[in-house]
């Protein structure tokens, strides 16, 4: 990643066309490298879980309606899909100079994923608090993150000891690395681990999201 560090480094200074159809065959050997990667990572991953795919992020911003008209993104990023209905769950690797993390979870879930996920924590928070406990999830993530409505979502009380949970529109996990690690020599191994840290939360939300509030099943196996 030195190389692909020191090439985003130079275009978050030179964030233009002119200078990056200069640098093109800078990118390109990036670019590359970054695939071996990230390959690599999807080919571990597989190995322990069912993969839909791999998705290499563009680096090239839509610009059509940001008030931010720089043409390029300033990180590298991948995301690996599991095979659905019966896997939910992303995971996702984003490399950026002082801005780096593995993470992965339920970034956008449909409006039916969604009730589904706070019905079933306004019934019982039991299992999802026993995998946030583990002293794994805790060193790698810390906590369930992402943004939630102000208030409680419409049918479910504000009071519910659960409402920081049921409010979010989000539930994702991430660990952030250092410029120094992602450099090393073991960052490949160390991103294995933290996506593989993420199975018993993306194995419980599964479970929730391929059965019904009495837990029958949804779908055919």
């Amino acid at each position: 990643m030195k190389k692909a560090f020191e090439f985003l480094k130079q275009l978050e200074k030179n964030n233009n066309r002119e200078w990056f159809a200069q640098h093109k065959a800078e990118y390109d050997s990036v670019v590359k490298e970054n695939k071996t990667l990230f390959h690599k990572i999807y080919t571990e991953l597989q190995e322990h879980d069912n993969l839909k795919g791999i998705h290499i992020f563009r680096i090239y911003r839509d610009v059509r309606f940001s008030k931010d008209q720089t043409p390029y993104k300033t990180n590298f990023g991948v995301g690996y899909s599991r095979s659905k209905p019966m896997l939910r769950g992303g995971y996702y690797i984003h490399l950026e100079p002082g801005n780096s993390f593995v993470g992965g979870g339920f970034w956008g879930p449909d409006a039916k994923d969604l009730l589904r996920i706070r019905k079933e924590f306004e019934i019982s928070t039991a299992e999802i608090e026993k995998i946030t406990s583990d002293k794994t999830f805790i060193k790698y993530f810390g906590e369930i993150k992402g943004d939630a409505v102000r208030t409680a979502p419409r049918g479910f009380s504000k009071d519910h000891p659960a409402i920081d949970l049921i409010r979010k529109k989000q539930y994702v996990v991430m660990r952030k690395f250092t410029d120094k690690e992602v450099l090393s020599d073991d960052f490949q191994k160390e991103a294995v681990l933290t996506l593989l840290a993420m199975r018993p939360f993306f194995d419980y939300m599964s479970e929730v999201l391929t059965t019904d509030s009495n837990g029958e099943p949804l779908f055919e196996i």
